[in-house]
């Protein structure tokens, strides 16, 4: 097991690019499936989840060429479907949350999907539910064998377009749907869809490789199935999380950092709740420059109550950033309400915080009160462990910002997000070194 050790009160300067998105990337790798022709895909983070589910493909009979460092050519003329039935497959999918988005692609192209329950973050309940039941609408019919740890496997012999209205707006589970539905008979309409930036990344690419995806960006998508598929090249959008990261990153360690390349339009409310904390941005053309802040001050509501952080469905703020929030308000002037909506053990980290001197109150799974120092004390360094890759960042801008030394162990968990984040950070002036 890998570890960091941070040597904090480290000032960076100068210019980071943002990775290509994990979120978006889970996808459309997977969606490489639905067509025989070959698919090029640009902006391909180097990071563990997406390298796994590439080598994932790979195994599954796609031919996967690397064009350029972050370019890579799919080619799934000749899927292996005997694959999905060996054990080496159940072991390799079950460690992957993302490989669960093979199941669309695969019922859609070949009528059948096979998928162990995926593993991923130790956050809280993550269900599948609303994959299979816009699966179940669509005519598929699945079984979930527990004796082999369990295993679903989908029979879509006749998958035909369907009414549904998703009982949330999962960005996996309407993913999955809309890539099934796309080589389906008839039109399929979906109520409640996700509408993130990735999602819309997934519809367009679909869309030019010949689907007939409409109302992409909203929360209704209108889908009138095709016989097939052509291939296509398409660029992932820089990760939004990592540049939400680097943001509380500049401000806990009272950097000066000019984050490029942002695709500024499909940041959404993210800038704006930064500032909220106190945060100083500028927005230079596609770049987010922040400043160096001594000081910054939380925002309060009109009647001056405390402010309070959320997660919501987009257009609404993430929740992979809520941790990076959270951290960067402990060196904030003011107090702050964190409620994390949606995962019910994403914030049991704080146990670490508290232990390097911050003052925060977790109110119950869902909610953390915390109270700014205001820099007139500085976080100690500690050992800690990284629980999950949002968390496990958390603790490394935490670590930056701390007196002395801290050794972060469990850095497998960062790297599933974060690509080669030590040597990024290093090359603007953190000292981090991996051991």
């Amino acid at each position: 097991m890998a570890s960091f050790k941070v040597t904090g009160s480290r000032q960076m300067k100068g210019e980071i690019i943002p990775q290509g998105a994990k979120n978006e990337a889970l996808q459309i790798l997977c969606a490489v499936v639905l067509t025989k022709e070959p698919v090029t895909i640009h902006n391909i983070p180097n990071i563990r989840d997406v390298n796994q589910l590439i080598d994932l493909l790979g195994d599954m009979g796609v031919r996967c060429t690397r064009m350029a460092e972050s370019s890579v050519k799919f080619d799934a003329s000749e899927v292996n479907l005997d694959y999905l039935n060996s054990e080496t497959y159940k072991r390799k999918a079950a460690a992957l949350r993302g490989s669960v988005m093979l199941l669309g692609p695969t019922l859609a192209r070949f009528k059948k999907g096979r998928i162990p329950s995926p593993g991923g973050d130790k956050i809280g309940r993550r269900r599948l539910d609303t994959h299979f039941y816009g699966f179940m609408k669509l005519g598929a019919k699945f079984n979930y064998s527990q004796e082999e740890g369990g295993i679903y496997e989908v029979d879509a012999s006749h998958l035909k377009g369907a009414y549904m209205l998703l009982d949330e707006a999962s960005v996996t589970g309407t993913a999955n749907i809309v890539m099934a539905a796309v080589l389906a008979e008839g039109t399929t309409t979906i109520y409640n869809a996700a509408c993130e930036p990735y999602l819309q990344q997934l519809c367009k690419m679909l869309n030019r490789m010949g689907a007939k995806i409409t109302g992409v960006g909203s929360n209704l998508l209108t889908i009138e199935g095709v016989e097939s598929l052509n291939g296509t090249e398409h660029t992932m959008l820089p990760d939004m999380i990592e540049i939400g990261s680097f943001i509380g990153m500049a401000a806990m360690t009272q950097s000066e950092i000019t984050i490029k390349n942002c695709s500024i339009p499909d940041l959404g409310i993210i800038p704006l709740v930064f500032q909220k904390l106190g945060i100083k941005l500028e927005i230079r053309g596609d770049d987010i420059y922040v400043p160096s802040q001594e000081h910054y001050e939380l925002e309060t509501f009109i009647d001056g109550s405390m402010l309070t952080v959320s997660d919501h469905p987009w257009p609404g703020f993430t929740p992979d950033l809520l941790s990076i929030v959270l951290v960067t308000a402990i060196q904030a002037k003011g107090t702050v309400l964190i409620h994390q909506k949606m995962f019910e053990s994403r914030l049991f980290f704080v146990d670490k915080l508290i232990e390097m001197g911050a003052q925060i109150i977790l109110c119950d799974p869902h909610r953390a009160t915390v109270v700014g120092l205001n820099r007139q004390q500085q976080l100690r360094g500690i050992r800690m462990t990284s629980p999950d890759i949002r968390a496990g960042v958390s603790l490394l801008i935490a670590a930056m910002s701390a007196k002395g030394t801290s050794i972060i162990e469990n850095i497998e968990q960062i790297d599933r997000g974060y690509q080669n984040i030590d040597t990024r950070l290093n090359a603007i002036g953190a000292e981090i070194v991996r051991l």
